[in-house]
């Protein structure tokens, strides 16, 4: 009875103690990694949400760019850091479902489960195929059938190795029976930077984020990964319409230090969902860049994100995807 009294006064205590710190946080500057380099869309994402929790908590956030190493080295730095709810991680799907399928533990040093607690989803985004004006293709049956002419002469950039543009690049090789050559950035702002200069010939990078290049003719956009096609851009078919069945996208989340205390955790998540939800994000930042909401507890997301893990670690198996090639 005794052990049990104490068990129950020392749980209380560590409940307080949790509410406590909850109370008081954030006391001081928070950082908010990003696993990408600056302009892309976890970039936007960060920085949206990081703005609107400075305004609500007085305190400032400050964005780390750390792109490259397969967005390794930001969850590194989450996973590394004081488990107090002071550095955050904005990450793409890749550094959650594709990085634990394709990389040695040794090479990744964070574990999902243990070094990062998730708090929640973000957005989820439509992908879009764009091409360089110079490439000579119109859609994306002339982009593949040059492709096959050519095999393994037609470069595409990626975000970095892992990412939901360089994976869904790989699915379209495997899905159209092509083979094409790999470039590798860190992040989508500098591979579409090359693929407008004619460096590299194509990317797959979200319609939000290609918008302006494709309105002004600095790229052209040959075809959407969505299920059907987009009320925005009605004249773009949807990639299905030319590979049965082949849809591209990905999503964003975000996450902290484990052993963060969960007191702290909720409160973050509770801020960020309102933050989501506002009209005024909605309409300039979400409806704008044609995001669809993802938010969600941190046990829901949790869980999305072993159910996608176990779906595309079963496609990679399936279909023998290579990515680092």
């Amino acid at each position: 009875m005794t052990n049990r009294l104490g068990t129950l006064i020392l749980l209380a205590l560590l409940a307080s103690a949790g509410a406590a710190q909850a109370q008081t946080y954030p006391s001081r500057t928070i950082t908010m990694v990003v696993t990408a380099s600056a302009g892309g869309v976890t970039d936007v994402v960060a920085r949206a949400v990081g703005q609107r929790l400075s305004e609500k908590w007085g305190q400032q956030v400050v964005i780390e760019n750390r792109g490259g190493g397969g967005h390794i080295l930001g969850a590194q730095t989450v996973a590394k850091a004081a488990p107090d709810g002071h550095t955050l991680m904005v990450a793409e799907a890749g550094t959650y479902i594709i990085n634990p399928n394709v990389y040695p533990k040794d090479k990744l040093n964070y574990d999902l489960d243990k070094d990062l607690i998730q708090i929640t989803g973000l957005v989820r985004i439509h992908h879009s195929l764009v091409v360089s004006p110079s490439l000579p293709a119109n859609s994306l049956a002339e982009m593949l059938a040059l492709a096959r002419q050519k095999p393994g002469s037609l470069t595409y950039g990626t975000a970095g190795l892992g990412s939901g543009p360089h994976l869904n690049m790989v699915r379209l090789e495997h899905a159209a029976g092509v083979k094409f050559l790999t470039v590798h950035y860190r992040g989508a702002t500098p591979s579409l930077a090359d693929v407008m200069g004619g460096h590299t010939n194509m990317m797959m990078i979200s319609v939000g984020s290609v918008l302006g290049p494709y309105e002004t003719g600095k790229v052209k956009m040959l075809a959407i990964g969505s299920p059907k096609r987009l009320a925005r851009l009605p004249d773009v078919p949807t990639a299905a319409e030319t590979v049965p069945g082949y849809t591209a996208g990905t999503w964003f989340g975000l996450s902290t230090t484990g052993g963060t205390p969960r007191d702290i955790v909720m409160k973050i998540n509770a801020e960020v969902r309102q933050i989501i939800g506002e009209p005024a994000i909605q309409e300039q930042f979400v409806n704008k860049q044609l995001y669809e909401p993802m938010t969600s507890s941190p046990e829901e997301f949790s869980q999305y994100i072993r159910a996608e893990t176990e779906r595309w670690g079963k496609v990679i198996r399936e279909q023998n995807l290579q990515i680092a090639h």
